[in-house]
């Protein structure tokens, strides 16, 4: 592990467990101006993880959800203190810190931490993908037919479900472990595919390195590997047949 990616475990952990003094309290729950909730756990996990980075990187750009920042930067960090902030609020314990570290563009090391499973996964570019320290792989199911997809709630407004809906019939089951925590089921060979329609930047820059270095594929839904506003991660077995279904 290097220098780079110890210190995004142990800053993306740190993070991370700020958050649960906050879990399941009743935390006050404020809207933002885009209309999406956000808690003080969300907005102290951030400061936290700026401090730590100012502390041993104080030279690096720096893009957060809550307190924005360098947004042109080609190599920078990226943080999503609470990726899941409603499933937080409703003390659904599938909310991660999302922590990546990026190089002209392409996220380089990314870090996914569930602080209420305790789950830490983490990726460095070329050297695979990892769960508590043990390596993981994604799935081998080479069809849609019989497999396992996840996907974000967004899927089932109108225009977004006629496109799913070509492959819910074929496959195992469909279920909205959402954000984060369908690409770490991707990435750690638990479901074969996520669906995630609606994305930032922040919330996707971590998972799609965890997921390519687990073996799988990261793209957008017309298959294009440029980070966008919508996110389909599979095991790739699966993913012309995904592709082919949701393609814009």
């Amino acid at each position: 592990m290097s220098p780079r990616l110890s210190f995004a475990v142990d800053a993306a952990y740190k993070g991370g467990r700020s958050t649960l003094s906050l879990f399941q309290t009743g935390t006050e729950v404020i809207t933002k101006k885009d209309a999406t909730p956000v808690t003080l756990a969300d907005r102290q996990a951030e400061a936290l993880i700026r401090s730590l980075i100012a502390e041993s990187y104080p030279k690096d750009a720096i893009l957060g959800e809550e307190e924005g920042g360098d947004v042109d930067a080609l190599d920078r960090w990226v943080i999503d203190p609470i990726d899941g902030t409603k499933s937080f609020i409703c003390g659904v314990p599938l909310y991660a810190t999302l922590l990546s570290y990026e190089v002209e563009g392409e996220p380089e090391i990314g870090v996914c931490y569930f602080p209420a499973l305790d789950e830490m996964l983490y990726a460095e570019k070329g050297k695979g993908a990892f769960l508590n320290g043990r390596p993981i792989r994604v799935s081998q199911r080479t069809s849609v037919k019989g497999a396992m997809l996840c996907c974000g709630g967004s899927m089932f407004k109108s225009g977004n479900w006629q496109k799913i809906a070509k492959v819910v019939d074929q496959a195992l089951g469909t279920r909205t472990w959402c954000d984060a925590y369908g690409h770490a089921l991707v990435a750690s060979g638990r479901v074969d595919a996520m669906i995630d329609p609606v994305v930032n930047h922040w919330d996707i820059s971590a998972v799609c390195l965890i997921v390519r270095e687990a073996g799988g594929r990261f793209t957008d839904f017309s298959g294009s590997e440029k980070l966008a506003t919508e996110g389909l991660s599979t095991n790739g077995r699966v993913h012309d047949e995904l592709v082919a279904a949701l393609r814009p």
